[in-house]
Formats: C-alpha cells, sequence, structure tokens
C-alpha cells in the first residue's frame, strides 16, 4: 500500500488536533482511501518542548527540513499571520505538495494566488478551516455554485462576539465582564482586538467573497464596526423589544455587479435565521436564486472543530486524487 507522507506547519492547538485526529482516525482513513498517512514533519519555533508525547523526533524548526526529503505530499498548515504562512505554502506548492490551511488572514489576501499556483502545479488547496471552524460553509458554497447563484451573505463570522453578546444579554454582563469571561475561558486572546473589531470576522468575509463572487470588494471600503460601543444597557433594551445583538458580517451583489461588504453590529428579530444562534456558535445564511435560503450553524473555533475539516479536506483532497469515494468520518 503506498504511504503519503504529510508535515504539519505550526504545533498549537490546531496542529495538535490534526495529528491527534490523524492517529485516531488512522486505519479508517487507510481502508477508505486506499493510503497509509504518515506524518513525517512537525515544524515548530522550539523543537526542544515536545508538545504531544511520541512527537520529539519529528519536530524541527527548519522549513528547509521540512522539504529535505523526498516524498512529501501534503502540508496542513496552522500558523498565524501571513508570513511566513505564504512563503511556506508557496514552497510547498512549488514542490508538489497538496497544502491545507487554517489560516484566514494569510488567505483572504493570497488565497486566490495560492490556488492558481496550485492549478498551475497540478495539486490542490484545502481552505475549509478558514472560515466557520467546524461548519462546512466553504463545501457546501462550492457545491451550491455549480447550479446556484447566491446574492447575498450574512454570518456569525467569529464566536468570540457572539459569546459576549450573548452573555451580556443572558447574564446581564457588561461589555468588560464578557470579554474577560471570554478569555479566561479561552475563546478570546490575551489582546482580543482582532475578535473584538471584526477584523477576524472581515478576513473570513473576504474568503467567502473570492470564492462566492470570484472577487472581493476594495478592502477600504469595507465598513468594519466593533462591538466595543454597545453597552449592557443597548442589549437590555433590545431584549426588551424581543430583539437580539448580532455580530454579522455581510456581503451583497448589487445589480450592478459591485459586490458591498460589511460587518457590524446587527439588531435582528426572532424570524431572522441568526436569531436563535448563541454562544461560541457560529452560523452563514446564504441567499440563493433556487435553493432560496440556507442556514448552516456550528461550532467556529477549538481544537477539534477545525482540525477534523481539515482532516475532512486532505480525504477529499487524496480521494479525488485516488479516485476513492470518501464518506463523512
Amino acid at each position: 500500500m503506498a504511504t503519503i507522507k504529510a508535515a504539519i506547519l505550526g504545533f498549537g492547538t490546531v496542529g495538535q488536533g490534526i495529528y491527534h485526529i490523524l492517529n485516531e482516525k488512522r486505519e479508517e482513513l487507510r481502508d477508505r482511501l486506499g493510503v497509509e498517512l504518515e506524518v513525517a514533519k512537525i515544524l515548530v519555533t522550539d523543537a526542544s518542548r515536545e508538545r504531544v508525547p511520541g512527537t520529539a523526533h519529528l519536530m524541527t524548526e527548519s522549513i528547509d527540513d521540512v522539504f529535505a526529503g523526498s516524498g512529501m505530499q501534503v502540508v496542513f498548515e496552522a500558523i498565524v499571520n501571513e508570513e511566513p504562512a505564504f512563503s511556506y505554502l508557496k514552497r510547498a506548492i512549488e514542490n508538489k505538495c497538496h497544502v491545507i490551511t487554517a489560516n484566514k488572514v494569510m488567505f483572504a489576501k493570497r488565497g486566490m494566488e495560492l490556488q492558481q499556483l496550485a492549478k498551475d502545479n497540478g495539486v490542490f488547496v484545502g481552505y475549509e478551516a478558514t472560515v466557520a471552524g467546524g461548519v462546512p460553509v466553504i463545501k457546501t458554497l462550492k457545491n451550491i455554485l455549480l447550479v446556484n447563484d447566491v446574492s447575498r451573505i450574512q454570518g456569525i463570522l467569529n464566536g468570540t462576539t457572539n459569546y459576549i453578546f450573548t452573555k451580556m444579554r443572558a447574564e446581564g454582563w457588561s461589555f468588560e465582564e464578557a470579554l474577560s469571561e471570554a478569555q479566561r475561558l479561552g475563546y478570546a486572546e490575551a489582546n482580543p482586538f482582532n475578535d473584538v473589531s471584526g477584523q477576524d470576522a472581515f478576513k473570513k468575509l473576504m474568503v467567502l467573497s473570492s470564492l462566492t463572487f470570484g472577487e472581493q470588494p476594495n478592502w477600504s471600503e469595507v465598513e468594519v464596526v466593533g462591538i466595543d460601543t454597545i453597552s449592557a444597557s443597548d442589549v437590555a433594551e433590545a431584549s426588551d423589544k424581543g430583539l437580539r445583538y448580532r455580530h454579522v458580517a455581510e456581503l451583497e451583489k448589487c445589480a450592478d455587479g459591485k459586490i458591498i461588504g460589511k460587518v457590524a453590529p446587527l439588531l435582528v428579530d426572532n424570524e431572522h435565521p441568526l436569531y436563535p444562534v448563541d454562544d461560541v456558535f457560529n452560523a452563514v445564511t446564504l441567499e440563493t436564486n433556487y435553493i432560496g435560503t440556507l442556514t448552516l450553524i456550528g461550532p467556529g473555533a477549538g481544537m477539534y472543530p477545525t482540525a477534523s475539516v481539515m482532516v475532512e479536506d486532505y480525504a477529499e483532497i487524496i480521494g479525488k486524487r485516488t479516485g476513492n469515494v470518501v464518506t463523512v468520518l
């Protein structure tokens, strides 16, 4: 049986989740895909610290070491920020590796470039994990777009802000109290700027724009408003009226072809599809010409939701190359 060698770039929460799932599902993946997967290298910033028992011999601090031997075929990337992630994946593609990424910051800006490079080199790019964690938005959109046109997208694309709004409404907490609890639980970073400012949701929205419309709006023209201007009294007043605040990222293609994007707090009533979506859950509502309105809801972050869709991307890519039919794990 053929063996596929894989590398994991970045071994934090998501990278470790990938490693665990690949090990736990090793036999099932082998049986379904007809190939054996071997994690051959793990790129880290400090190889002296073994994060997962039994992985010390796989760790390296050098990207050169990752590609030094022959036979690397798949690269999972779970690094933060545009660089060095883009340069690493560009190199991987040029080395004829399939790449699978969770990096929305990099992919929002360079994703279309990476996909063209992959096409030129006869390999695939998996990027389901760049948007909404474990919610299969990318796969669903790809299928829908085979027949349907999507005119509008509305989504809760950041679990941290949704958690904060949920606690402000359900518990009467202030923004600061809810944010502090989100940080304690690991939902928000020590520096929560990207979450609460809307920048995280904005990058994910740009990934969706590239896929849905084949282009992005001018970034400088997209209004991005954070949630820190919404007070506990604002939330309570809205609740008294039967309304809920949601931090919504939305795209709309106008009749003249122009794409309008926006990220901002939005008041929704109980007839809106995003109304019941609480806590750290993400949701995406798609307005299509044939299906109508479709809403996808699920966990938006975390080790296993994000890592699992990356492994699903691997299974889909290898299934295409081997001709095997892949079922959901």
